[in-house]
């Protein structure tokens, strides 16, 4: 019996079974592209195929096939983010996310929340010149390795900055009885 229960902790699943599937063999499936997206930003799902089926391929799998083509034929990890932002049309939020999964070891997620733990780069999305969006979130990358001593893995350090926004911002809302948050 096929155990469903795996797609439960998506963070597990990408990093324990797509990533290293990946790292093997190069591909990746419409299925697991798409549980990349969700990871990162479920509500731009659609938004997502829509831009890949803009692309002119027959169909979502040929979308995923032709992306993944390029990101696995990009000879570092400028040129796999660089297919994504200018050849894609991807946001750095989302194209941190798909590399980060493909390339652990490279990429780190860029996230607001860890922006605004580390006080700076939150206009790092807003670069429309890539070289400058590179430079920014190379400065980004560095700044989360060196941010969080005692973690060993790029995305461990992310998760711990994360979650140390998360527990800030909740804390401040309790303490606020989330006035500041209703509308």
């Amino acid at each position: 019996m096929f155990d469903y229960a795996k797609y439960y902790d998506m963070e597990n699943y990408l990093f324990g079974e797509v990533s290293p599937r990946y790292g093997s063999r190069e591909t990746l499936s419409t299925f697991d592209f798409f549980c990349i997206v969700i990871w990162k930003a479920n509500r731009s799902k659609s938004k997502v195929a829509s831009r890949l089926l803009g692309k002119k391929h027959r169909d979502l799998d040929a979308a995923v096939r032709a992306l993944v083509q390029d990101i696995a034929k990009a000879p570092d990890p400028k040129a796999r983010l660089e297919a994504l932002i200018d050849k894609w049309r991807f946001r750095l939020p989302m194209a941190s996310a798909i590399l980060t999964v493909l390339y652990p070891n490279e990429f780190t997620v860029y996230d607001v929340r860890v922006c605004n733990t580390l006080g700076d780069f939150e206009d790092a999305q807003h670069k429309t010149n890539f070289q400058t969006l590179w430079q920014r979130y190379v400065q980004y990358t560095e700044t989360v390795k060196n941010a969080v001593p005692g973690k060993q893995s790029l995305r461990e350090k992310d998760r711990y900055l994360w979650g140390k926004s998360f527990a800030t911002q909740l804390k401040n809302d309790i303490a606020e009885s989330f006035r500041t948050t209703r509308r």
